[in-house]
């Protein structure tokens, strides 16, 4: 049997152990890096680590069928739409059932990966300890690096970002108050409806640029994601047009609860999930504002000149994707972009891929897996990348359809439809792969750290 590449894994989230999974499967080698002292990353709830943005009430906004691994489905008595403590314990078991555990070193961060000059990489450890690894998987999530708006003038009042929200009173005490969330992604709305509820805050505000489809969680009995699914061999751009009347039969026009109107169609983003939200814009419990114009010390001016005064201010205005480990010369993500192939491969690098580094519709969690079996294919050597002119060509074609009408907008930079990509990868993808690498086209990856590291040795 030929030998095969010693993998470096960063991360033991849903990415890392999706990635860890398929290693093992192909008899891939790894050790996997986890800076907490458990898996989940960002499901599991007060993560030492800091990289989780879990608030005690979080329920996922994705239905238990759509969310479940091929491999590990969620269990039967688990509801419809489970709760953070369910889907840690769920990615624990996950861990466990496939002894993926021994190959994870908790308790241990990786401070920089360097690529040498040859190819493999230098892994360098928060012990100061450095590691030769011939591949790198990246699987260290992009929910954790908060991104704040640069609205001009100055807020005098207490501000927080979604991300360390844990609840009314946790890390700030919001009953009673006048408080202002900025955004309208999931966890916008889910923090808005919890504090709005009589009782909580004394007047919630929710504003937002860019707007959204608000879909209540359930439509005609059933999971929202459980009626409304691509279908992967099917126009986009007619499935589009077809569910464009569903959110106004089901939720009614967003103008009508002073949201605006949403500049993408449905579909063509991930929708934002909520039951709550509509109800309590519509029950004044809470009120929808436009984007933010100024700060005003103790008040908000918004676009249609309105002020309020405002003594708390929650961003939940999403995140940077960065990677501390890497020299920002070498690769980084501004505004957050960063164009790969299949979300996976960076052209002109051929020992390096991403694991999860997506905005999937309707979820990540199968997406994850989906892009980690065929990485460890790759690996094994059953698979063989394209060039990097192909893979520069469809980068630039899987962009027009996904993204471009979104002028590049941080939110939205790596738009895809999870159905679609996994049904464009088992039908195109992976078997021209299998292919190449019948032709000879596999790049041999194994042993070439260790080359490096002896020649620079010498």
């Amino acid at each position: 049997m030929p030998e095969l590449p010693r993998t470096c894994v960063i991360g033991a989230g849903v990415s890392g152990l999706t990635a860890g999974k398929a290693l093992t499967d192909w008899g891939v080698p790894y050790t996997c890096f986890e800076s907490s002292d458990d898996v989940g990353g960002n499901w599991y709830f007060r993560n030492p680590n800091g990289r989780s943005s879990a608030y005690r009430s979080l329920h996922i906004d994705t239905s238990k069928p759509s969310i479940s691994f091929r491999d590990f489905p969620m269990p039967d008595h688990f509801p419809d739409y489970p709760h953070h403590t369910e889907i840690a314990a769920w990615l624990r078991d996950y861990a466990n059932a496939f002894g993926l555990r021994q190959r994870i070193r908790f308790h241990t961060t990786v401070e920089h990966a360097e690529r040498l000059g040859g190819g493999g990489w230098r892994i360098v450890l928060d012990s100061g300890d450095e590691e030769l690894f011939d591949a790198l998987l990246v699987c260290n999530g992009h929910h954790w690096d908060p991104a704040y708006p640069d609205f001009p003038g100055q807020f005098d009042g207490d501000t927080l970002h979604s991300h360390h929200y844990i609840d009314v009173t946790d890390p700030l005490d919001l009953r009673d108050r006048r408080v202002l969330v900025v955004g309208i992604g999931n966890s916008a709305v889910d923090i808005a409806s919890e504090l709005s509820r009589k009782g909580v805050a004394e007047q919630v505000f929710i504003s937002t640029r860019s707007g959204a489809w608000v879909m209540p969680k359930y439509i005609f009995g059933k999971p929202a994601d459980q009626v409304v699914a691509t279908i992967p061999w099917l126009s986009l751009k007619l499935q589009r047009r077809l569910a464009a009347p569903l959110p106004r039969l089901v939720s009614g026009k967003m103008e009508s609860f002073g949201l605006p109107t949403p500049n993408h169609r449905f579909l063509e983003a991930h929708p934002t999930v909520s039951s709550e939200l509509l109800l309590r814009l519509g029950s004044g419990d809470a009120a929808a504002k436009p984007d933010v114009a100024e700060l005003l010390g103790d008040r908000v001016r918004f676009a249609d000149g309105s002020v309020e005064r405002v003594d708390a201010i929650v961003y939940a205005t999403g995140y940077r994707i960065s990677f501390p480990f890497f020299d920002p010369g070498f690769l980084s993500a501004p505004a957050n972009r960063l164009p790969l192939y299949k979300r996976m491969f960076k052209p002109g690098i051929d020992d390096l891929a991403f694991v999860g580094l997506a905005q999937a519709i309707p979820t990540l969690f199968p997406f994850a897996e989906c892009q980690s079996k065929l990485l460890a294919r790759w690996l094994a050597g059953e698979w063989a990348l394209p060039t990097p002119e192909e893979m520069e060509r469809d980068i630039a074609a899987d962009e027009r359809r996904f993204i471009a009408h979104f002028n590049t907008r941080p939110r939205h930079t790596m738009q895809t439809d999870a159905r679609v990509y996994e049904y464009e990868l088992r039908k195109k993808v992976l078997p021209a792969g299998r292919k190449r690498a019948a032709e000879g086209k596999v790049v041999p990856l194994a042993g070439r750290a260790k080359r490096e590291g002896e020649r620079a040795a010498a």
